[in-house]
């Protein structure tokens, strides 16, 4: 055990170099002056060495080495813990110092451009930026492919979701193309037999939009005693486990947006706050991929609170906080405008019927772009067709079309696909829930959320990275990742 001993404290401080930059990439999308970019950019890039370093120092693989030898006197915890330890390793040796450090500083300034040329509707200055940073993914790309024996685009693939194939992807990304259109028409069809949803009267006060998402969060779960909430330009999660920072965004104009972002974010932060404590900063307490930790979220804001049950418990906090009344504010008002299916420019804001063709379209374009099928230059055009294609929209800017997300100016190619994918391991994994434990429902529409945390903590928080994904649906769910459980929900909410 000596060996494996040593490899957890190496780890150990892997894992606090992770938290602090984690901490100071929150920072930066929060509170950091514009004139702070650039030392910010040095910092992190710093660290990002100086993490690299150690996993790639010559000892580490020896160590690796001698606990695999011993791996017959591991625990099952220990040895999945040794297992990411060499997961971890083998993406950090795929890679040089240098290109770690560019790989860094080119995100890091991209993001910064992003945030004024989103804003200005710039194109220009965008691609600008974005193209180093698109070079250095391939070169990144290129290095894990080798090293792993995987096409590029799954080798970052990788990086998000643990063993996750795009040869997997694209059967499900098939089986949900080939369903989506026809049952979008049928929603349509049904829902213009009903009156539309009265709009609600603004405006709605930040403060008060901002009392509400907190009394939210704290029902369902969160610890303000290990985290807090902000607002960012893109909504996020970040943080720590011990130190878990949501982000949303508000619009004085339309109160419901922000709030489904808080939602969003909060089913990520139970996720974070609810892996062992045991095992922290170890590979195995972390959570397991961003399949799972994208689920986690759409699970508490699609499946839960878009939910009748969540939103009659709902209604009257919402009615009270903005003083509402009338036919508009009603329970079933309020339904309707949740429930609503309307094919639109924003993913954040997207309905879960409409969400995975902006996922499938970014999924596409990414792609291309990483195997140099689609020139910078071209994106904008290839989008705007790609929205027309699959949601009949026209996109009048960059800032609601290509520029909307923040993933690819700091070079996240990969991470799209995870949205998806979530969303029907939610759907598996609620449905799950619901069959095991008949108290969360009823639970549920009293504004009571223990018995479905206590479910999700036992049978997905609690578990970190002791099992694959795979592994852990199957146990929870009795079922590998599938389409049916997505489709069952999305007709019996929908159509019936």
């Amino acid at each position: 055990m000596k060996s494996y001993k040593a490899l957890e404290q190496r780890f150990r401080r892997i894992g606090a170099v992770n938290g602090a930059l984690a901490m100071l990439g929150w920072d930066q999308s929060t509170m950091m002056p514009e004139g702070g970019a650039k030392a910010r950019a040095e910092q992190m890039a710093v660290l990002s060495v100086v993490r690299h370093e150690w996993l790639t120092d010559p000892r580490l693989a020896d160590l690796l080495g001698e606990a695999e030898a011993q791996r017959k006197g591991l625990n099952d915890w220990q040895s999945a813990n040794l297992r990411e330890m060499h997961r971890q390793w083998r993406h950090a040796t795929a890679l040089t110092p240098e290109l770690v450090e560019a790989r860094s500083k080119a995100s890091m300034a991209c993001e910064m451009v992003w945030r004024k040329a989103r804003r200005d509707d710039d194109f220009k200055s965008f691609a600008k930026a974005f193209r180093p940073v698109l070079e250095l993914t391939r070169e990144v790309a290129a290095a894990k492919s080798a090293a792993f024996g995987l096409d590029a685009y799954d080798a970052l693939l990788d990086e998000y979701e643990p063993g996750g194939r795009s040869a997997v992807i694209d059967k499900l990304f098939a089986d949900l193309g080939g369903f989506l259109p026809g049952f979008i028409d049928k929603a349509l069809a049904k829902q213009a037999k009903r009156p539309a949803p009265l709009p609600l009267q603004g405006p709605f006060p930040t403060e008060a939009q901002r009392q509400v998402g907190l009394r939210f969060m704290k029902a369902l779960g969160f610890d303000f005693n290990h985290g807090r909430l902000d607002v960012s330009l893109h909504p996020f999660t970040g943080g720590v486990p011990d130190d878990v920072r949501i982000t949303t965004r508000y619009s004085d104009d339309d109160f419901t947006k922000a709030l489904m972002g808080v939602l969003h974010e909060t089913g990520h932060a139970l996720y974070e706050l609810g892996l062992p404590k045991t095992w922290r900063e170890q590979p195995v307490g972390e959570a397991r991929g961003m399949v799972l930790h994208e689920s986690q979220s759409l699970l508490v804001e699609m499946q839960v609170c878009r939910g009748a049950e969540f939103l009659r418990y709902a209604a009257p906090i919402l009615r009270k906080a903005f003083n509402g009344s009338g036919p508009a504010w009603s329970d079933e008002n309020l339904l309707s405008i949740y429930a609503r299916v309307k094919p639109d420019l924003i993913r954040v804001d997207a309905d879960e019927v409409t969400y995975p063709a902006h996922v499938i379209l970014r999924y596409r374009l990414e792609q291309a772009m990483l195997h140099d099928h689609l020139p910078i230059d071209d994106l904008p055009d290839a989008w705007n067709d790609g929205m027309q294609t699959l949601l009949g929209v026209d996109v009048p800017d960059y800032a609601q079309g290509c520029m909307q997300d923040i993933h690819w100016a700091v070079g996240s190619i990969g991470y799209f696909p995870t949205y998806t994918l979530g969303a029907l391991s939610a759907a598996q994994l609620f449905a799950a829930a619901r069959k095991q434990d008949g108290d969360i429902l009823p639970g549920i529409a009293q504004g009571d959320f223990k018995p479905l945390l206590r479910w999700l903590r036992a049978n997905v928080h609690g578990k970190g990275s002791l099992l694959t994904t795979d592994e852990l649906l199957r146990e929870a769910t009795g079922k590998p990742l599938g389409t049916a459980a997505f489709k069952a929900h999305l007709k019996a909410r929908y159509l019936n």
